[in-house]
């Protein structure tokens, strides 16, 4: 135990010293999550606001395209901001974010701008650009959250992880990098049964005292581990924290018996950011401090308290690409409840938000969803897509074309797919006006028809029914 604590040390100091090395205030802002978190609600809302107030400053400077829209909703924001100021705002999506970008990023941002992609489960990619002050956001909300699960930055972390930003830098430094700050990353791309039998050795192994990854990785792991009967011991596992997608309840009592820890679901997203996670009595708490939240009908207008609606969200650390009454897409239910360890962050009661399939290669390779997303998301000219597996060497995929598009997209799409799928494949790409929702009127944006093999199928969405 002497020796883990002095790892855990070591590793907590290497990530603080990396943090101040890129000029990331990860470890400043802590503290004060920390210390805002136990403010009353009421508090908590001023501080939303003053942080809204320079925020809406900073875009109004640096940023045409907002300033376009504050100024036409004569904001004065020379005096203190109300609420209802800003909900004269319009609100903004994903192709206002696109068509725009140009007069949305400040270039200047302390700590500069860096580029980064998301899509997700929503199917229209989007290109835009964050900074440090984000970053900072991103990670020491979540640093705080595992706080509340006993767990301290530097301790010993399982990522069970996928996104090619990630797995592009997972060469010998990277890997280097990462065990030195105590963090074992899985490719949650390549879950063959071998693979996954590797995986359940490396945990036991590595002896975390967190596992993070996407929540059906995690689910899909944890079937697979007990179906081969695997019997981990893992004495130091405080909590099992999933993301990327709703956790379903027979997921999530799968995962706790399999790994015998809690679990705690995320709730966030790659343009947004970090935005809440659950505490141990079961409450998802929002990081309040950071994001700004509304529940809107389609029509723009408030929903009744207790009622399902989309999430439109302020970035209040988004400088560097202002993100204000941004529509996710994402379905939540806010819940009147406070915090029941007495601080005033706001409770969502539910995230009914986009769930996704896997997809199977032919020798039975397992992948995570996002595996074809980031595909199509990476090819300029997608507007919005959907890829639908009918068999296992049969792949449909759905292509709603933007102003950018051109023929060589057609072959980047199928070369894609087959480096992740294999030459096997057989690849449909069809070209549409538009996409139709499921009946449910959710979208679906990876649909699989292939049945897992064994037992594996109660690691997926499907596995509710049965």
């Amino acid at each position: 135990m002497r020796k883990t604590a002095i790892n855990s040390l070591i590793g907590g100091s290497i990530y603080r010293l990396q943090e101040r090395l890129l000029r990331r205030p990860t470890f400043t802002y802590l503290r004060e999550l920390e210390r805002s978190q136990w403010l009353s609600r009421q508090e908590i809302e001023q501080l939303q606001l003053q942080k809204l107030q320079h925020l809406l400053s900073v875009a109004e400077q640096h940023c045409p395209w907002h300033a376009e829209r504050i100024q036409a909703a004569e904001l004065d924001l020379s005096c203190p901001l109300t609420f209802a100021d800003y909900q004269k705002l319009p609100t903004m999506n994903k192709a206002d974010a696109a068509a725009n970008r140009d007069q949305l990023v400040w270039r200047g941002a302390p700590g500069g701008t860096f580029r980064y992609n998301t899509g997700g489960s929503s199917g229209k990619p989007l290109i835009f650009y964050y900074g440090r002050q984000r970053q900072a956001s991103d990670a020491a909300g979540r640093m705080r959250a595992r706080r509340w699960w006993g767990v301290e930055p530097g301790e010993r972390e399982v990522y069970l992880w996928g996104a090619p930003v990630e797995l592009n830098k997972t060469d010998r430094i990277k890997t280097f990098r990462d065990r030195l700050v105590n963090q074992l990353v899985l490719n949650a791309f390549n879950m063959s049964p071998m693979q996954m039998d590797a995986y359940a050795q490396a945990i036991q192994s590595w002896q975390p005292r967190c596992i993070y990854g996407y929540a059906s990785s995690v689910a899909l792991l944890a079937a697979h581990s007990k179906e081969r009967n695997v019997r981990f011991k893992l004495p130091r596992l405080s909590v099992v924290c999933t993301t990327g997608e709703p956790l379903f309840p027979h997921q999530r009592s799968l995962i706790q018996e399999v790994f015998g820890v809690p679990v705690a679901n995320e709730f966030g997203s790659r343009d947004i950011g970090f935005t809440a996670h659950e505490t141990p009595h079961g409450q998802m708490l929002m990081i309040s401090e950071s994001i700004l939240l509304e529940v809107l009908d389609a029509q723009n207008h408030p929903v009744k308290p207790g009622e399902v609606g989309e999430a439109v969200m302020s970035g209040l650390c988004s400088e560097a690409q202002p993100f204000i009454r941004y529509r996710t897409g994402d379905m939540v239910r806010m819940s009147e409840e406070s915090c029941r360890d007495g601080r005033g962050l706001h409770v969502i009661a539910e995230v009914a938000g986009r769930s996704t399939d896997f997809l199977v290669k032919s020798d039975g390779t397992i992948m995570h969803a996002l595996a074809g997303i980031y595909v199509l998301r990476a090819v300029e000219g997608v507007a919005e897509f959907k890829l639908i597996q009918h068999r296992l060497r049969d792949l449909e995929v759905l292509v709603v074309r933007n102003m950018n598009w051109h023929e060589e997209s057609l072959r980047k799409i199928e070369m894609g797919l087959k480096e992740r799928m294999g030459d096997d494949v057989n690849i449909r790409i069809q070209l549409v006006d538009d996409i139709a929702p499921e009946a449910s009127g959710k979208h679906r944006y990876v649909v699989s028809h292939v049945q897992l093999a064994g037992g594996l199928g109660i690691a997926t969405s499907a596995g509710a029914a049965s």
